[in-house]
């Protein structure tokens, strides 16, 4: 299941050209996975940093740009986790803009301590939460047939 927001290109997105800058994107998949945290998870993500001394801190990022977004641009974004670990998060995040692909980014996120800055587990009702949206397994990393 897909967590899908819709959001405006704005001035503070955009380099003098009026294009979005393209390290926002990252910016605004991070947004939109705050948003699904709060809205998607029913964990909000202001009290899980604030009180419960948690983050998410991306550790592996990459993204493929496909068209560029302008400045008051509409776009749809999007993201699915891919990979759920003990305490890492993998997701896949789209941007969409008049049915066009403008973005697609792929990254790894790992839960950890603010206090040790070490990472932690998922609790439970969280993993379950997260499990939830979760991508089906692609067949082709699915384990083959053992020898017997």
């Amino acid at each position: 299941m897909w967590f899908e927001r819709r959001k405006v290109i704005r001035f503070h997105h955009c380099d003098p050209a009026a294009i979005i800058f393209f390290p926002q994107y990252f910016v605004l998949f991070h947004e939109l996975m705050e948003e699904w945290f709060t809205e998607g998870l029913q964990t909000d993500y202001g009290e899980y940093v604030r009180n419960a001394r948690l983050g998410v801190p991306a550790v592996k990022a990459a993204c493929e740009f496909f068209a560029p977004s302008q400045l008051g641009d509409v776009v749809d974004f999007r993201l699915q986790p891919t990979r759920l670990g003990n305490s890492s998060l993998a997701f896949v995040g789209e941007a969409t803009g008049k049915h066009q692909l403008r973005a697609r980014a792929h990254i790894t996120v790992v839960q950890m301590s603010l206090d040790t800055r070490q990472s932690v587990p998922f609790a439970a009702p969280l993993r379950a939460r997260i499990t939830t949206y979760l991508a089906p397994a692609d067949p082709v990393d699915a384990p083959g047939p053992t020898a017997t």
